[in-house]
């Protein structure tokens, strides 16, 4: 198959053509419809979370009620008022940021409580929360991210004190942390 030029358009061509056509309006520029709006976000994983959990304590390998004795996380470093602690465990200070943990393995949520608490000294903030969970899920090794965000916390020099959190904030499956100033 051979490639041919396009054919030249003379000018009694275009004439032509134009006669044929006629006058020509141009169209007024018509919006684009508005975008269908989004549907509402749902909490996908935390349903299936809560969705699985019936079945998992059927399966425990350790007693929950175990979990009940100790499991409430507090904490004030030497120098502070026991006031202080007192107050946050009342949730008398007001939680500016959280980071929840959920579904990360101990590294992974070794190094987002320290970027987080890095983040938050950055901004100013003072009083932050970090879901860790009950541990319901760690078999018999009981609650690891809740063990080792405990551990975290007391060896920071930014922390001034921790407390589980109020019921209404995660109860004993968070904490709530006040920062140095």
């Amino acid at each position: 198959m051979k490639h041919r030029p396009p054919a030249q358009v003379t000018d009694d061509d275009a004439r032509l053509f134009r006669e044929a056509i006629g006058e020509v309006k141009p169209l007024e520029p018509v919006a684009a419809p508005p975008a269908a709006p989004r549907p509402e976000p749902r909490a996908h994983m935390f349903e299936a979370d809560e969705a699985a959990v019936p079945g998992e304590l059927l399966d425990m390998a350790f007693d929950p009620t175990l979990l009940e004795v100790g499991e409430e996380l507090s904490y004030l470093r030497d120098g502070y008022s026991p006031k202080l602690l007192r107050q946050l465990k009342r949730g008398q200070f007001s939680v500016q940021d959280d980071i929840d943990l959920h579904q990360m393995n101990a590294a992974a949520a070794q190094a987002c409580i320290a970027d987080f608490l890095a983040e938050a000294k950055q901004r100013g903030i003072r009083c932050v929360r970090i879901v860790h969970g009950k541990g319901l899920r760690s078999r018999s090794t009981g609650p690891v991210l809740k063990a080792l965000t405990d551990r975290m916390l007391r060896r920071r020099d930014d922390v001034v004190a921790f407390a589980s959190a109020r019921p209404m904030q995660g109860g004993t499956g968070a904490v709530v942390v006040l920062l140095k100033g």
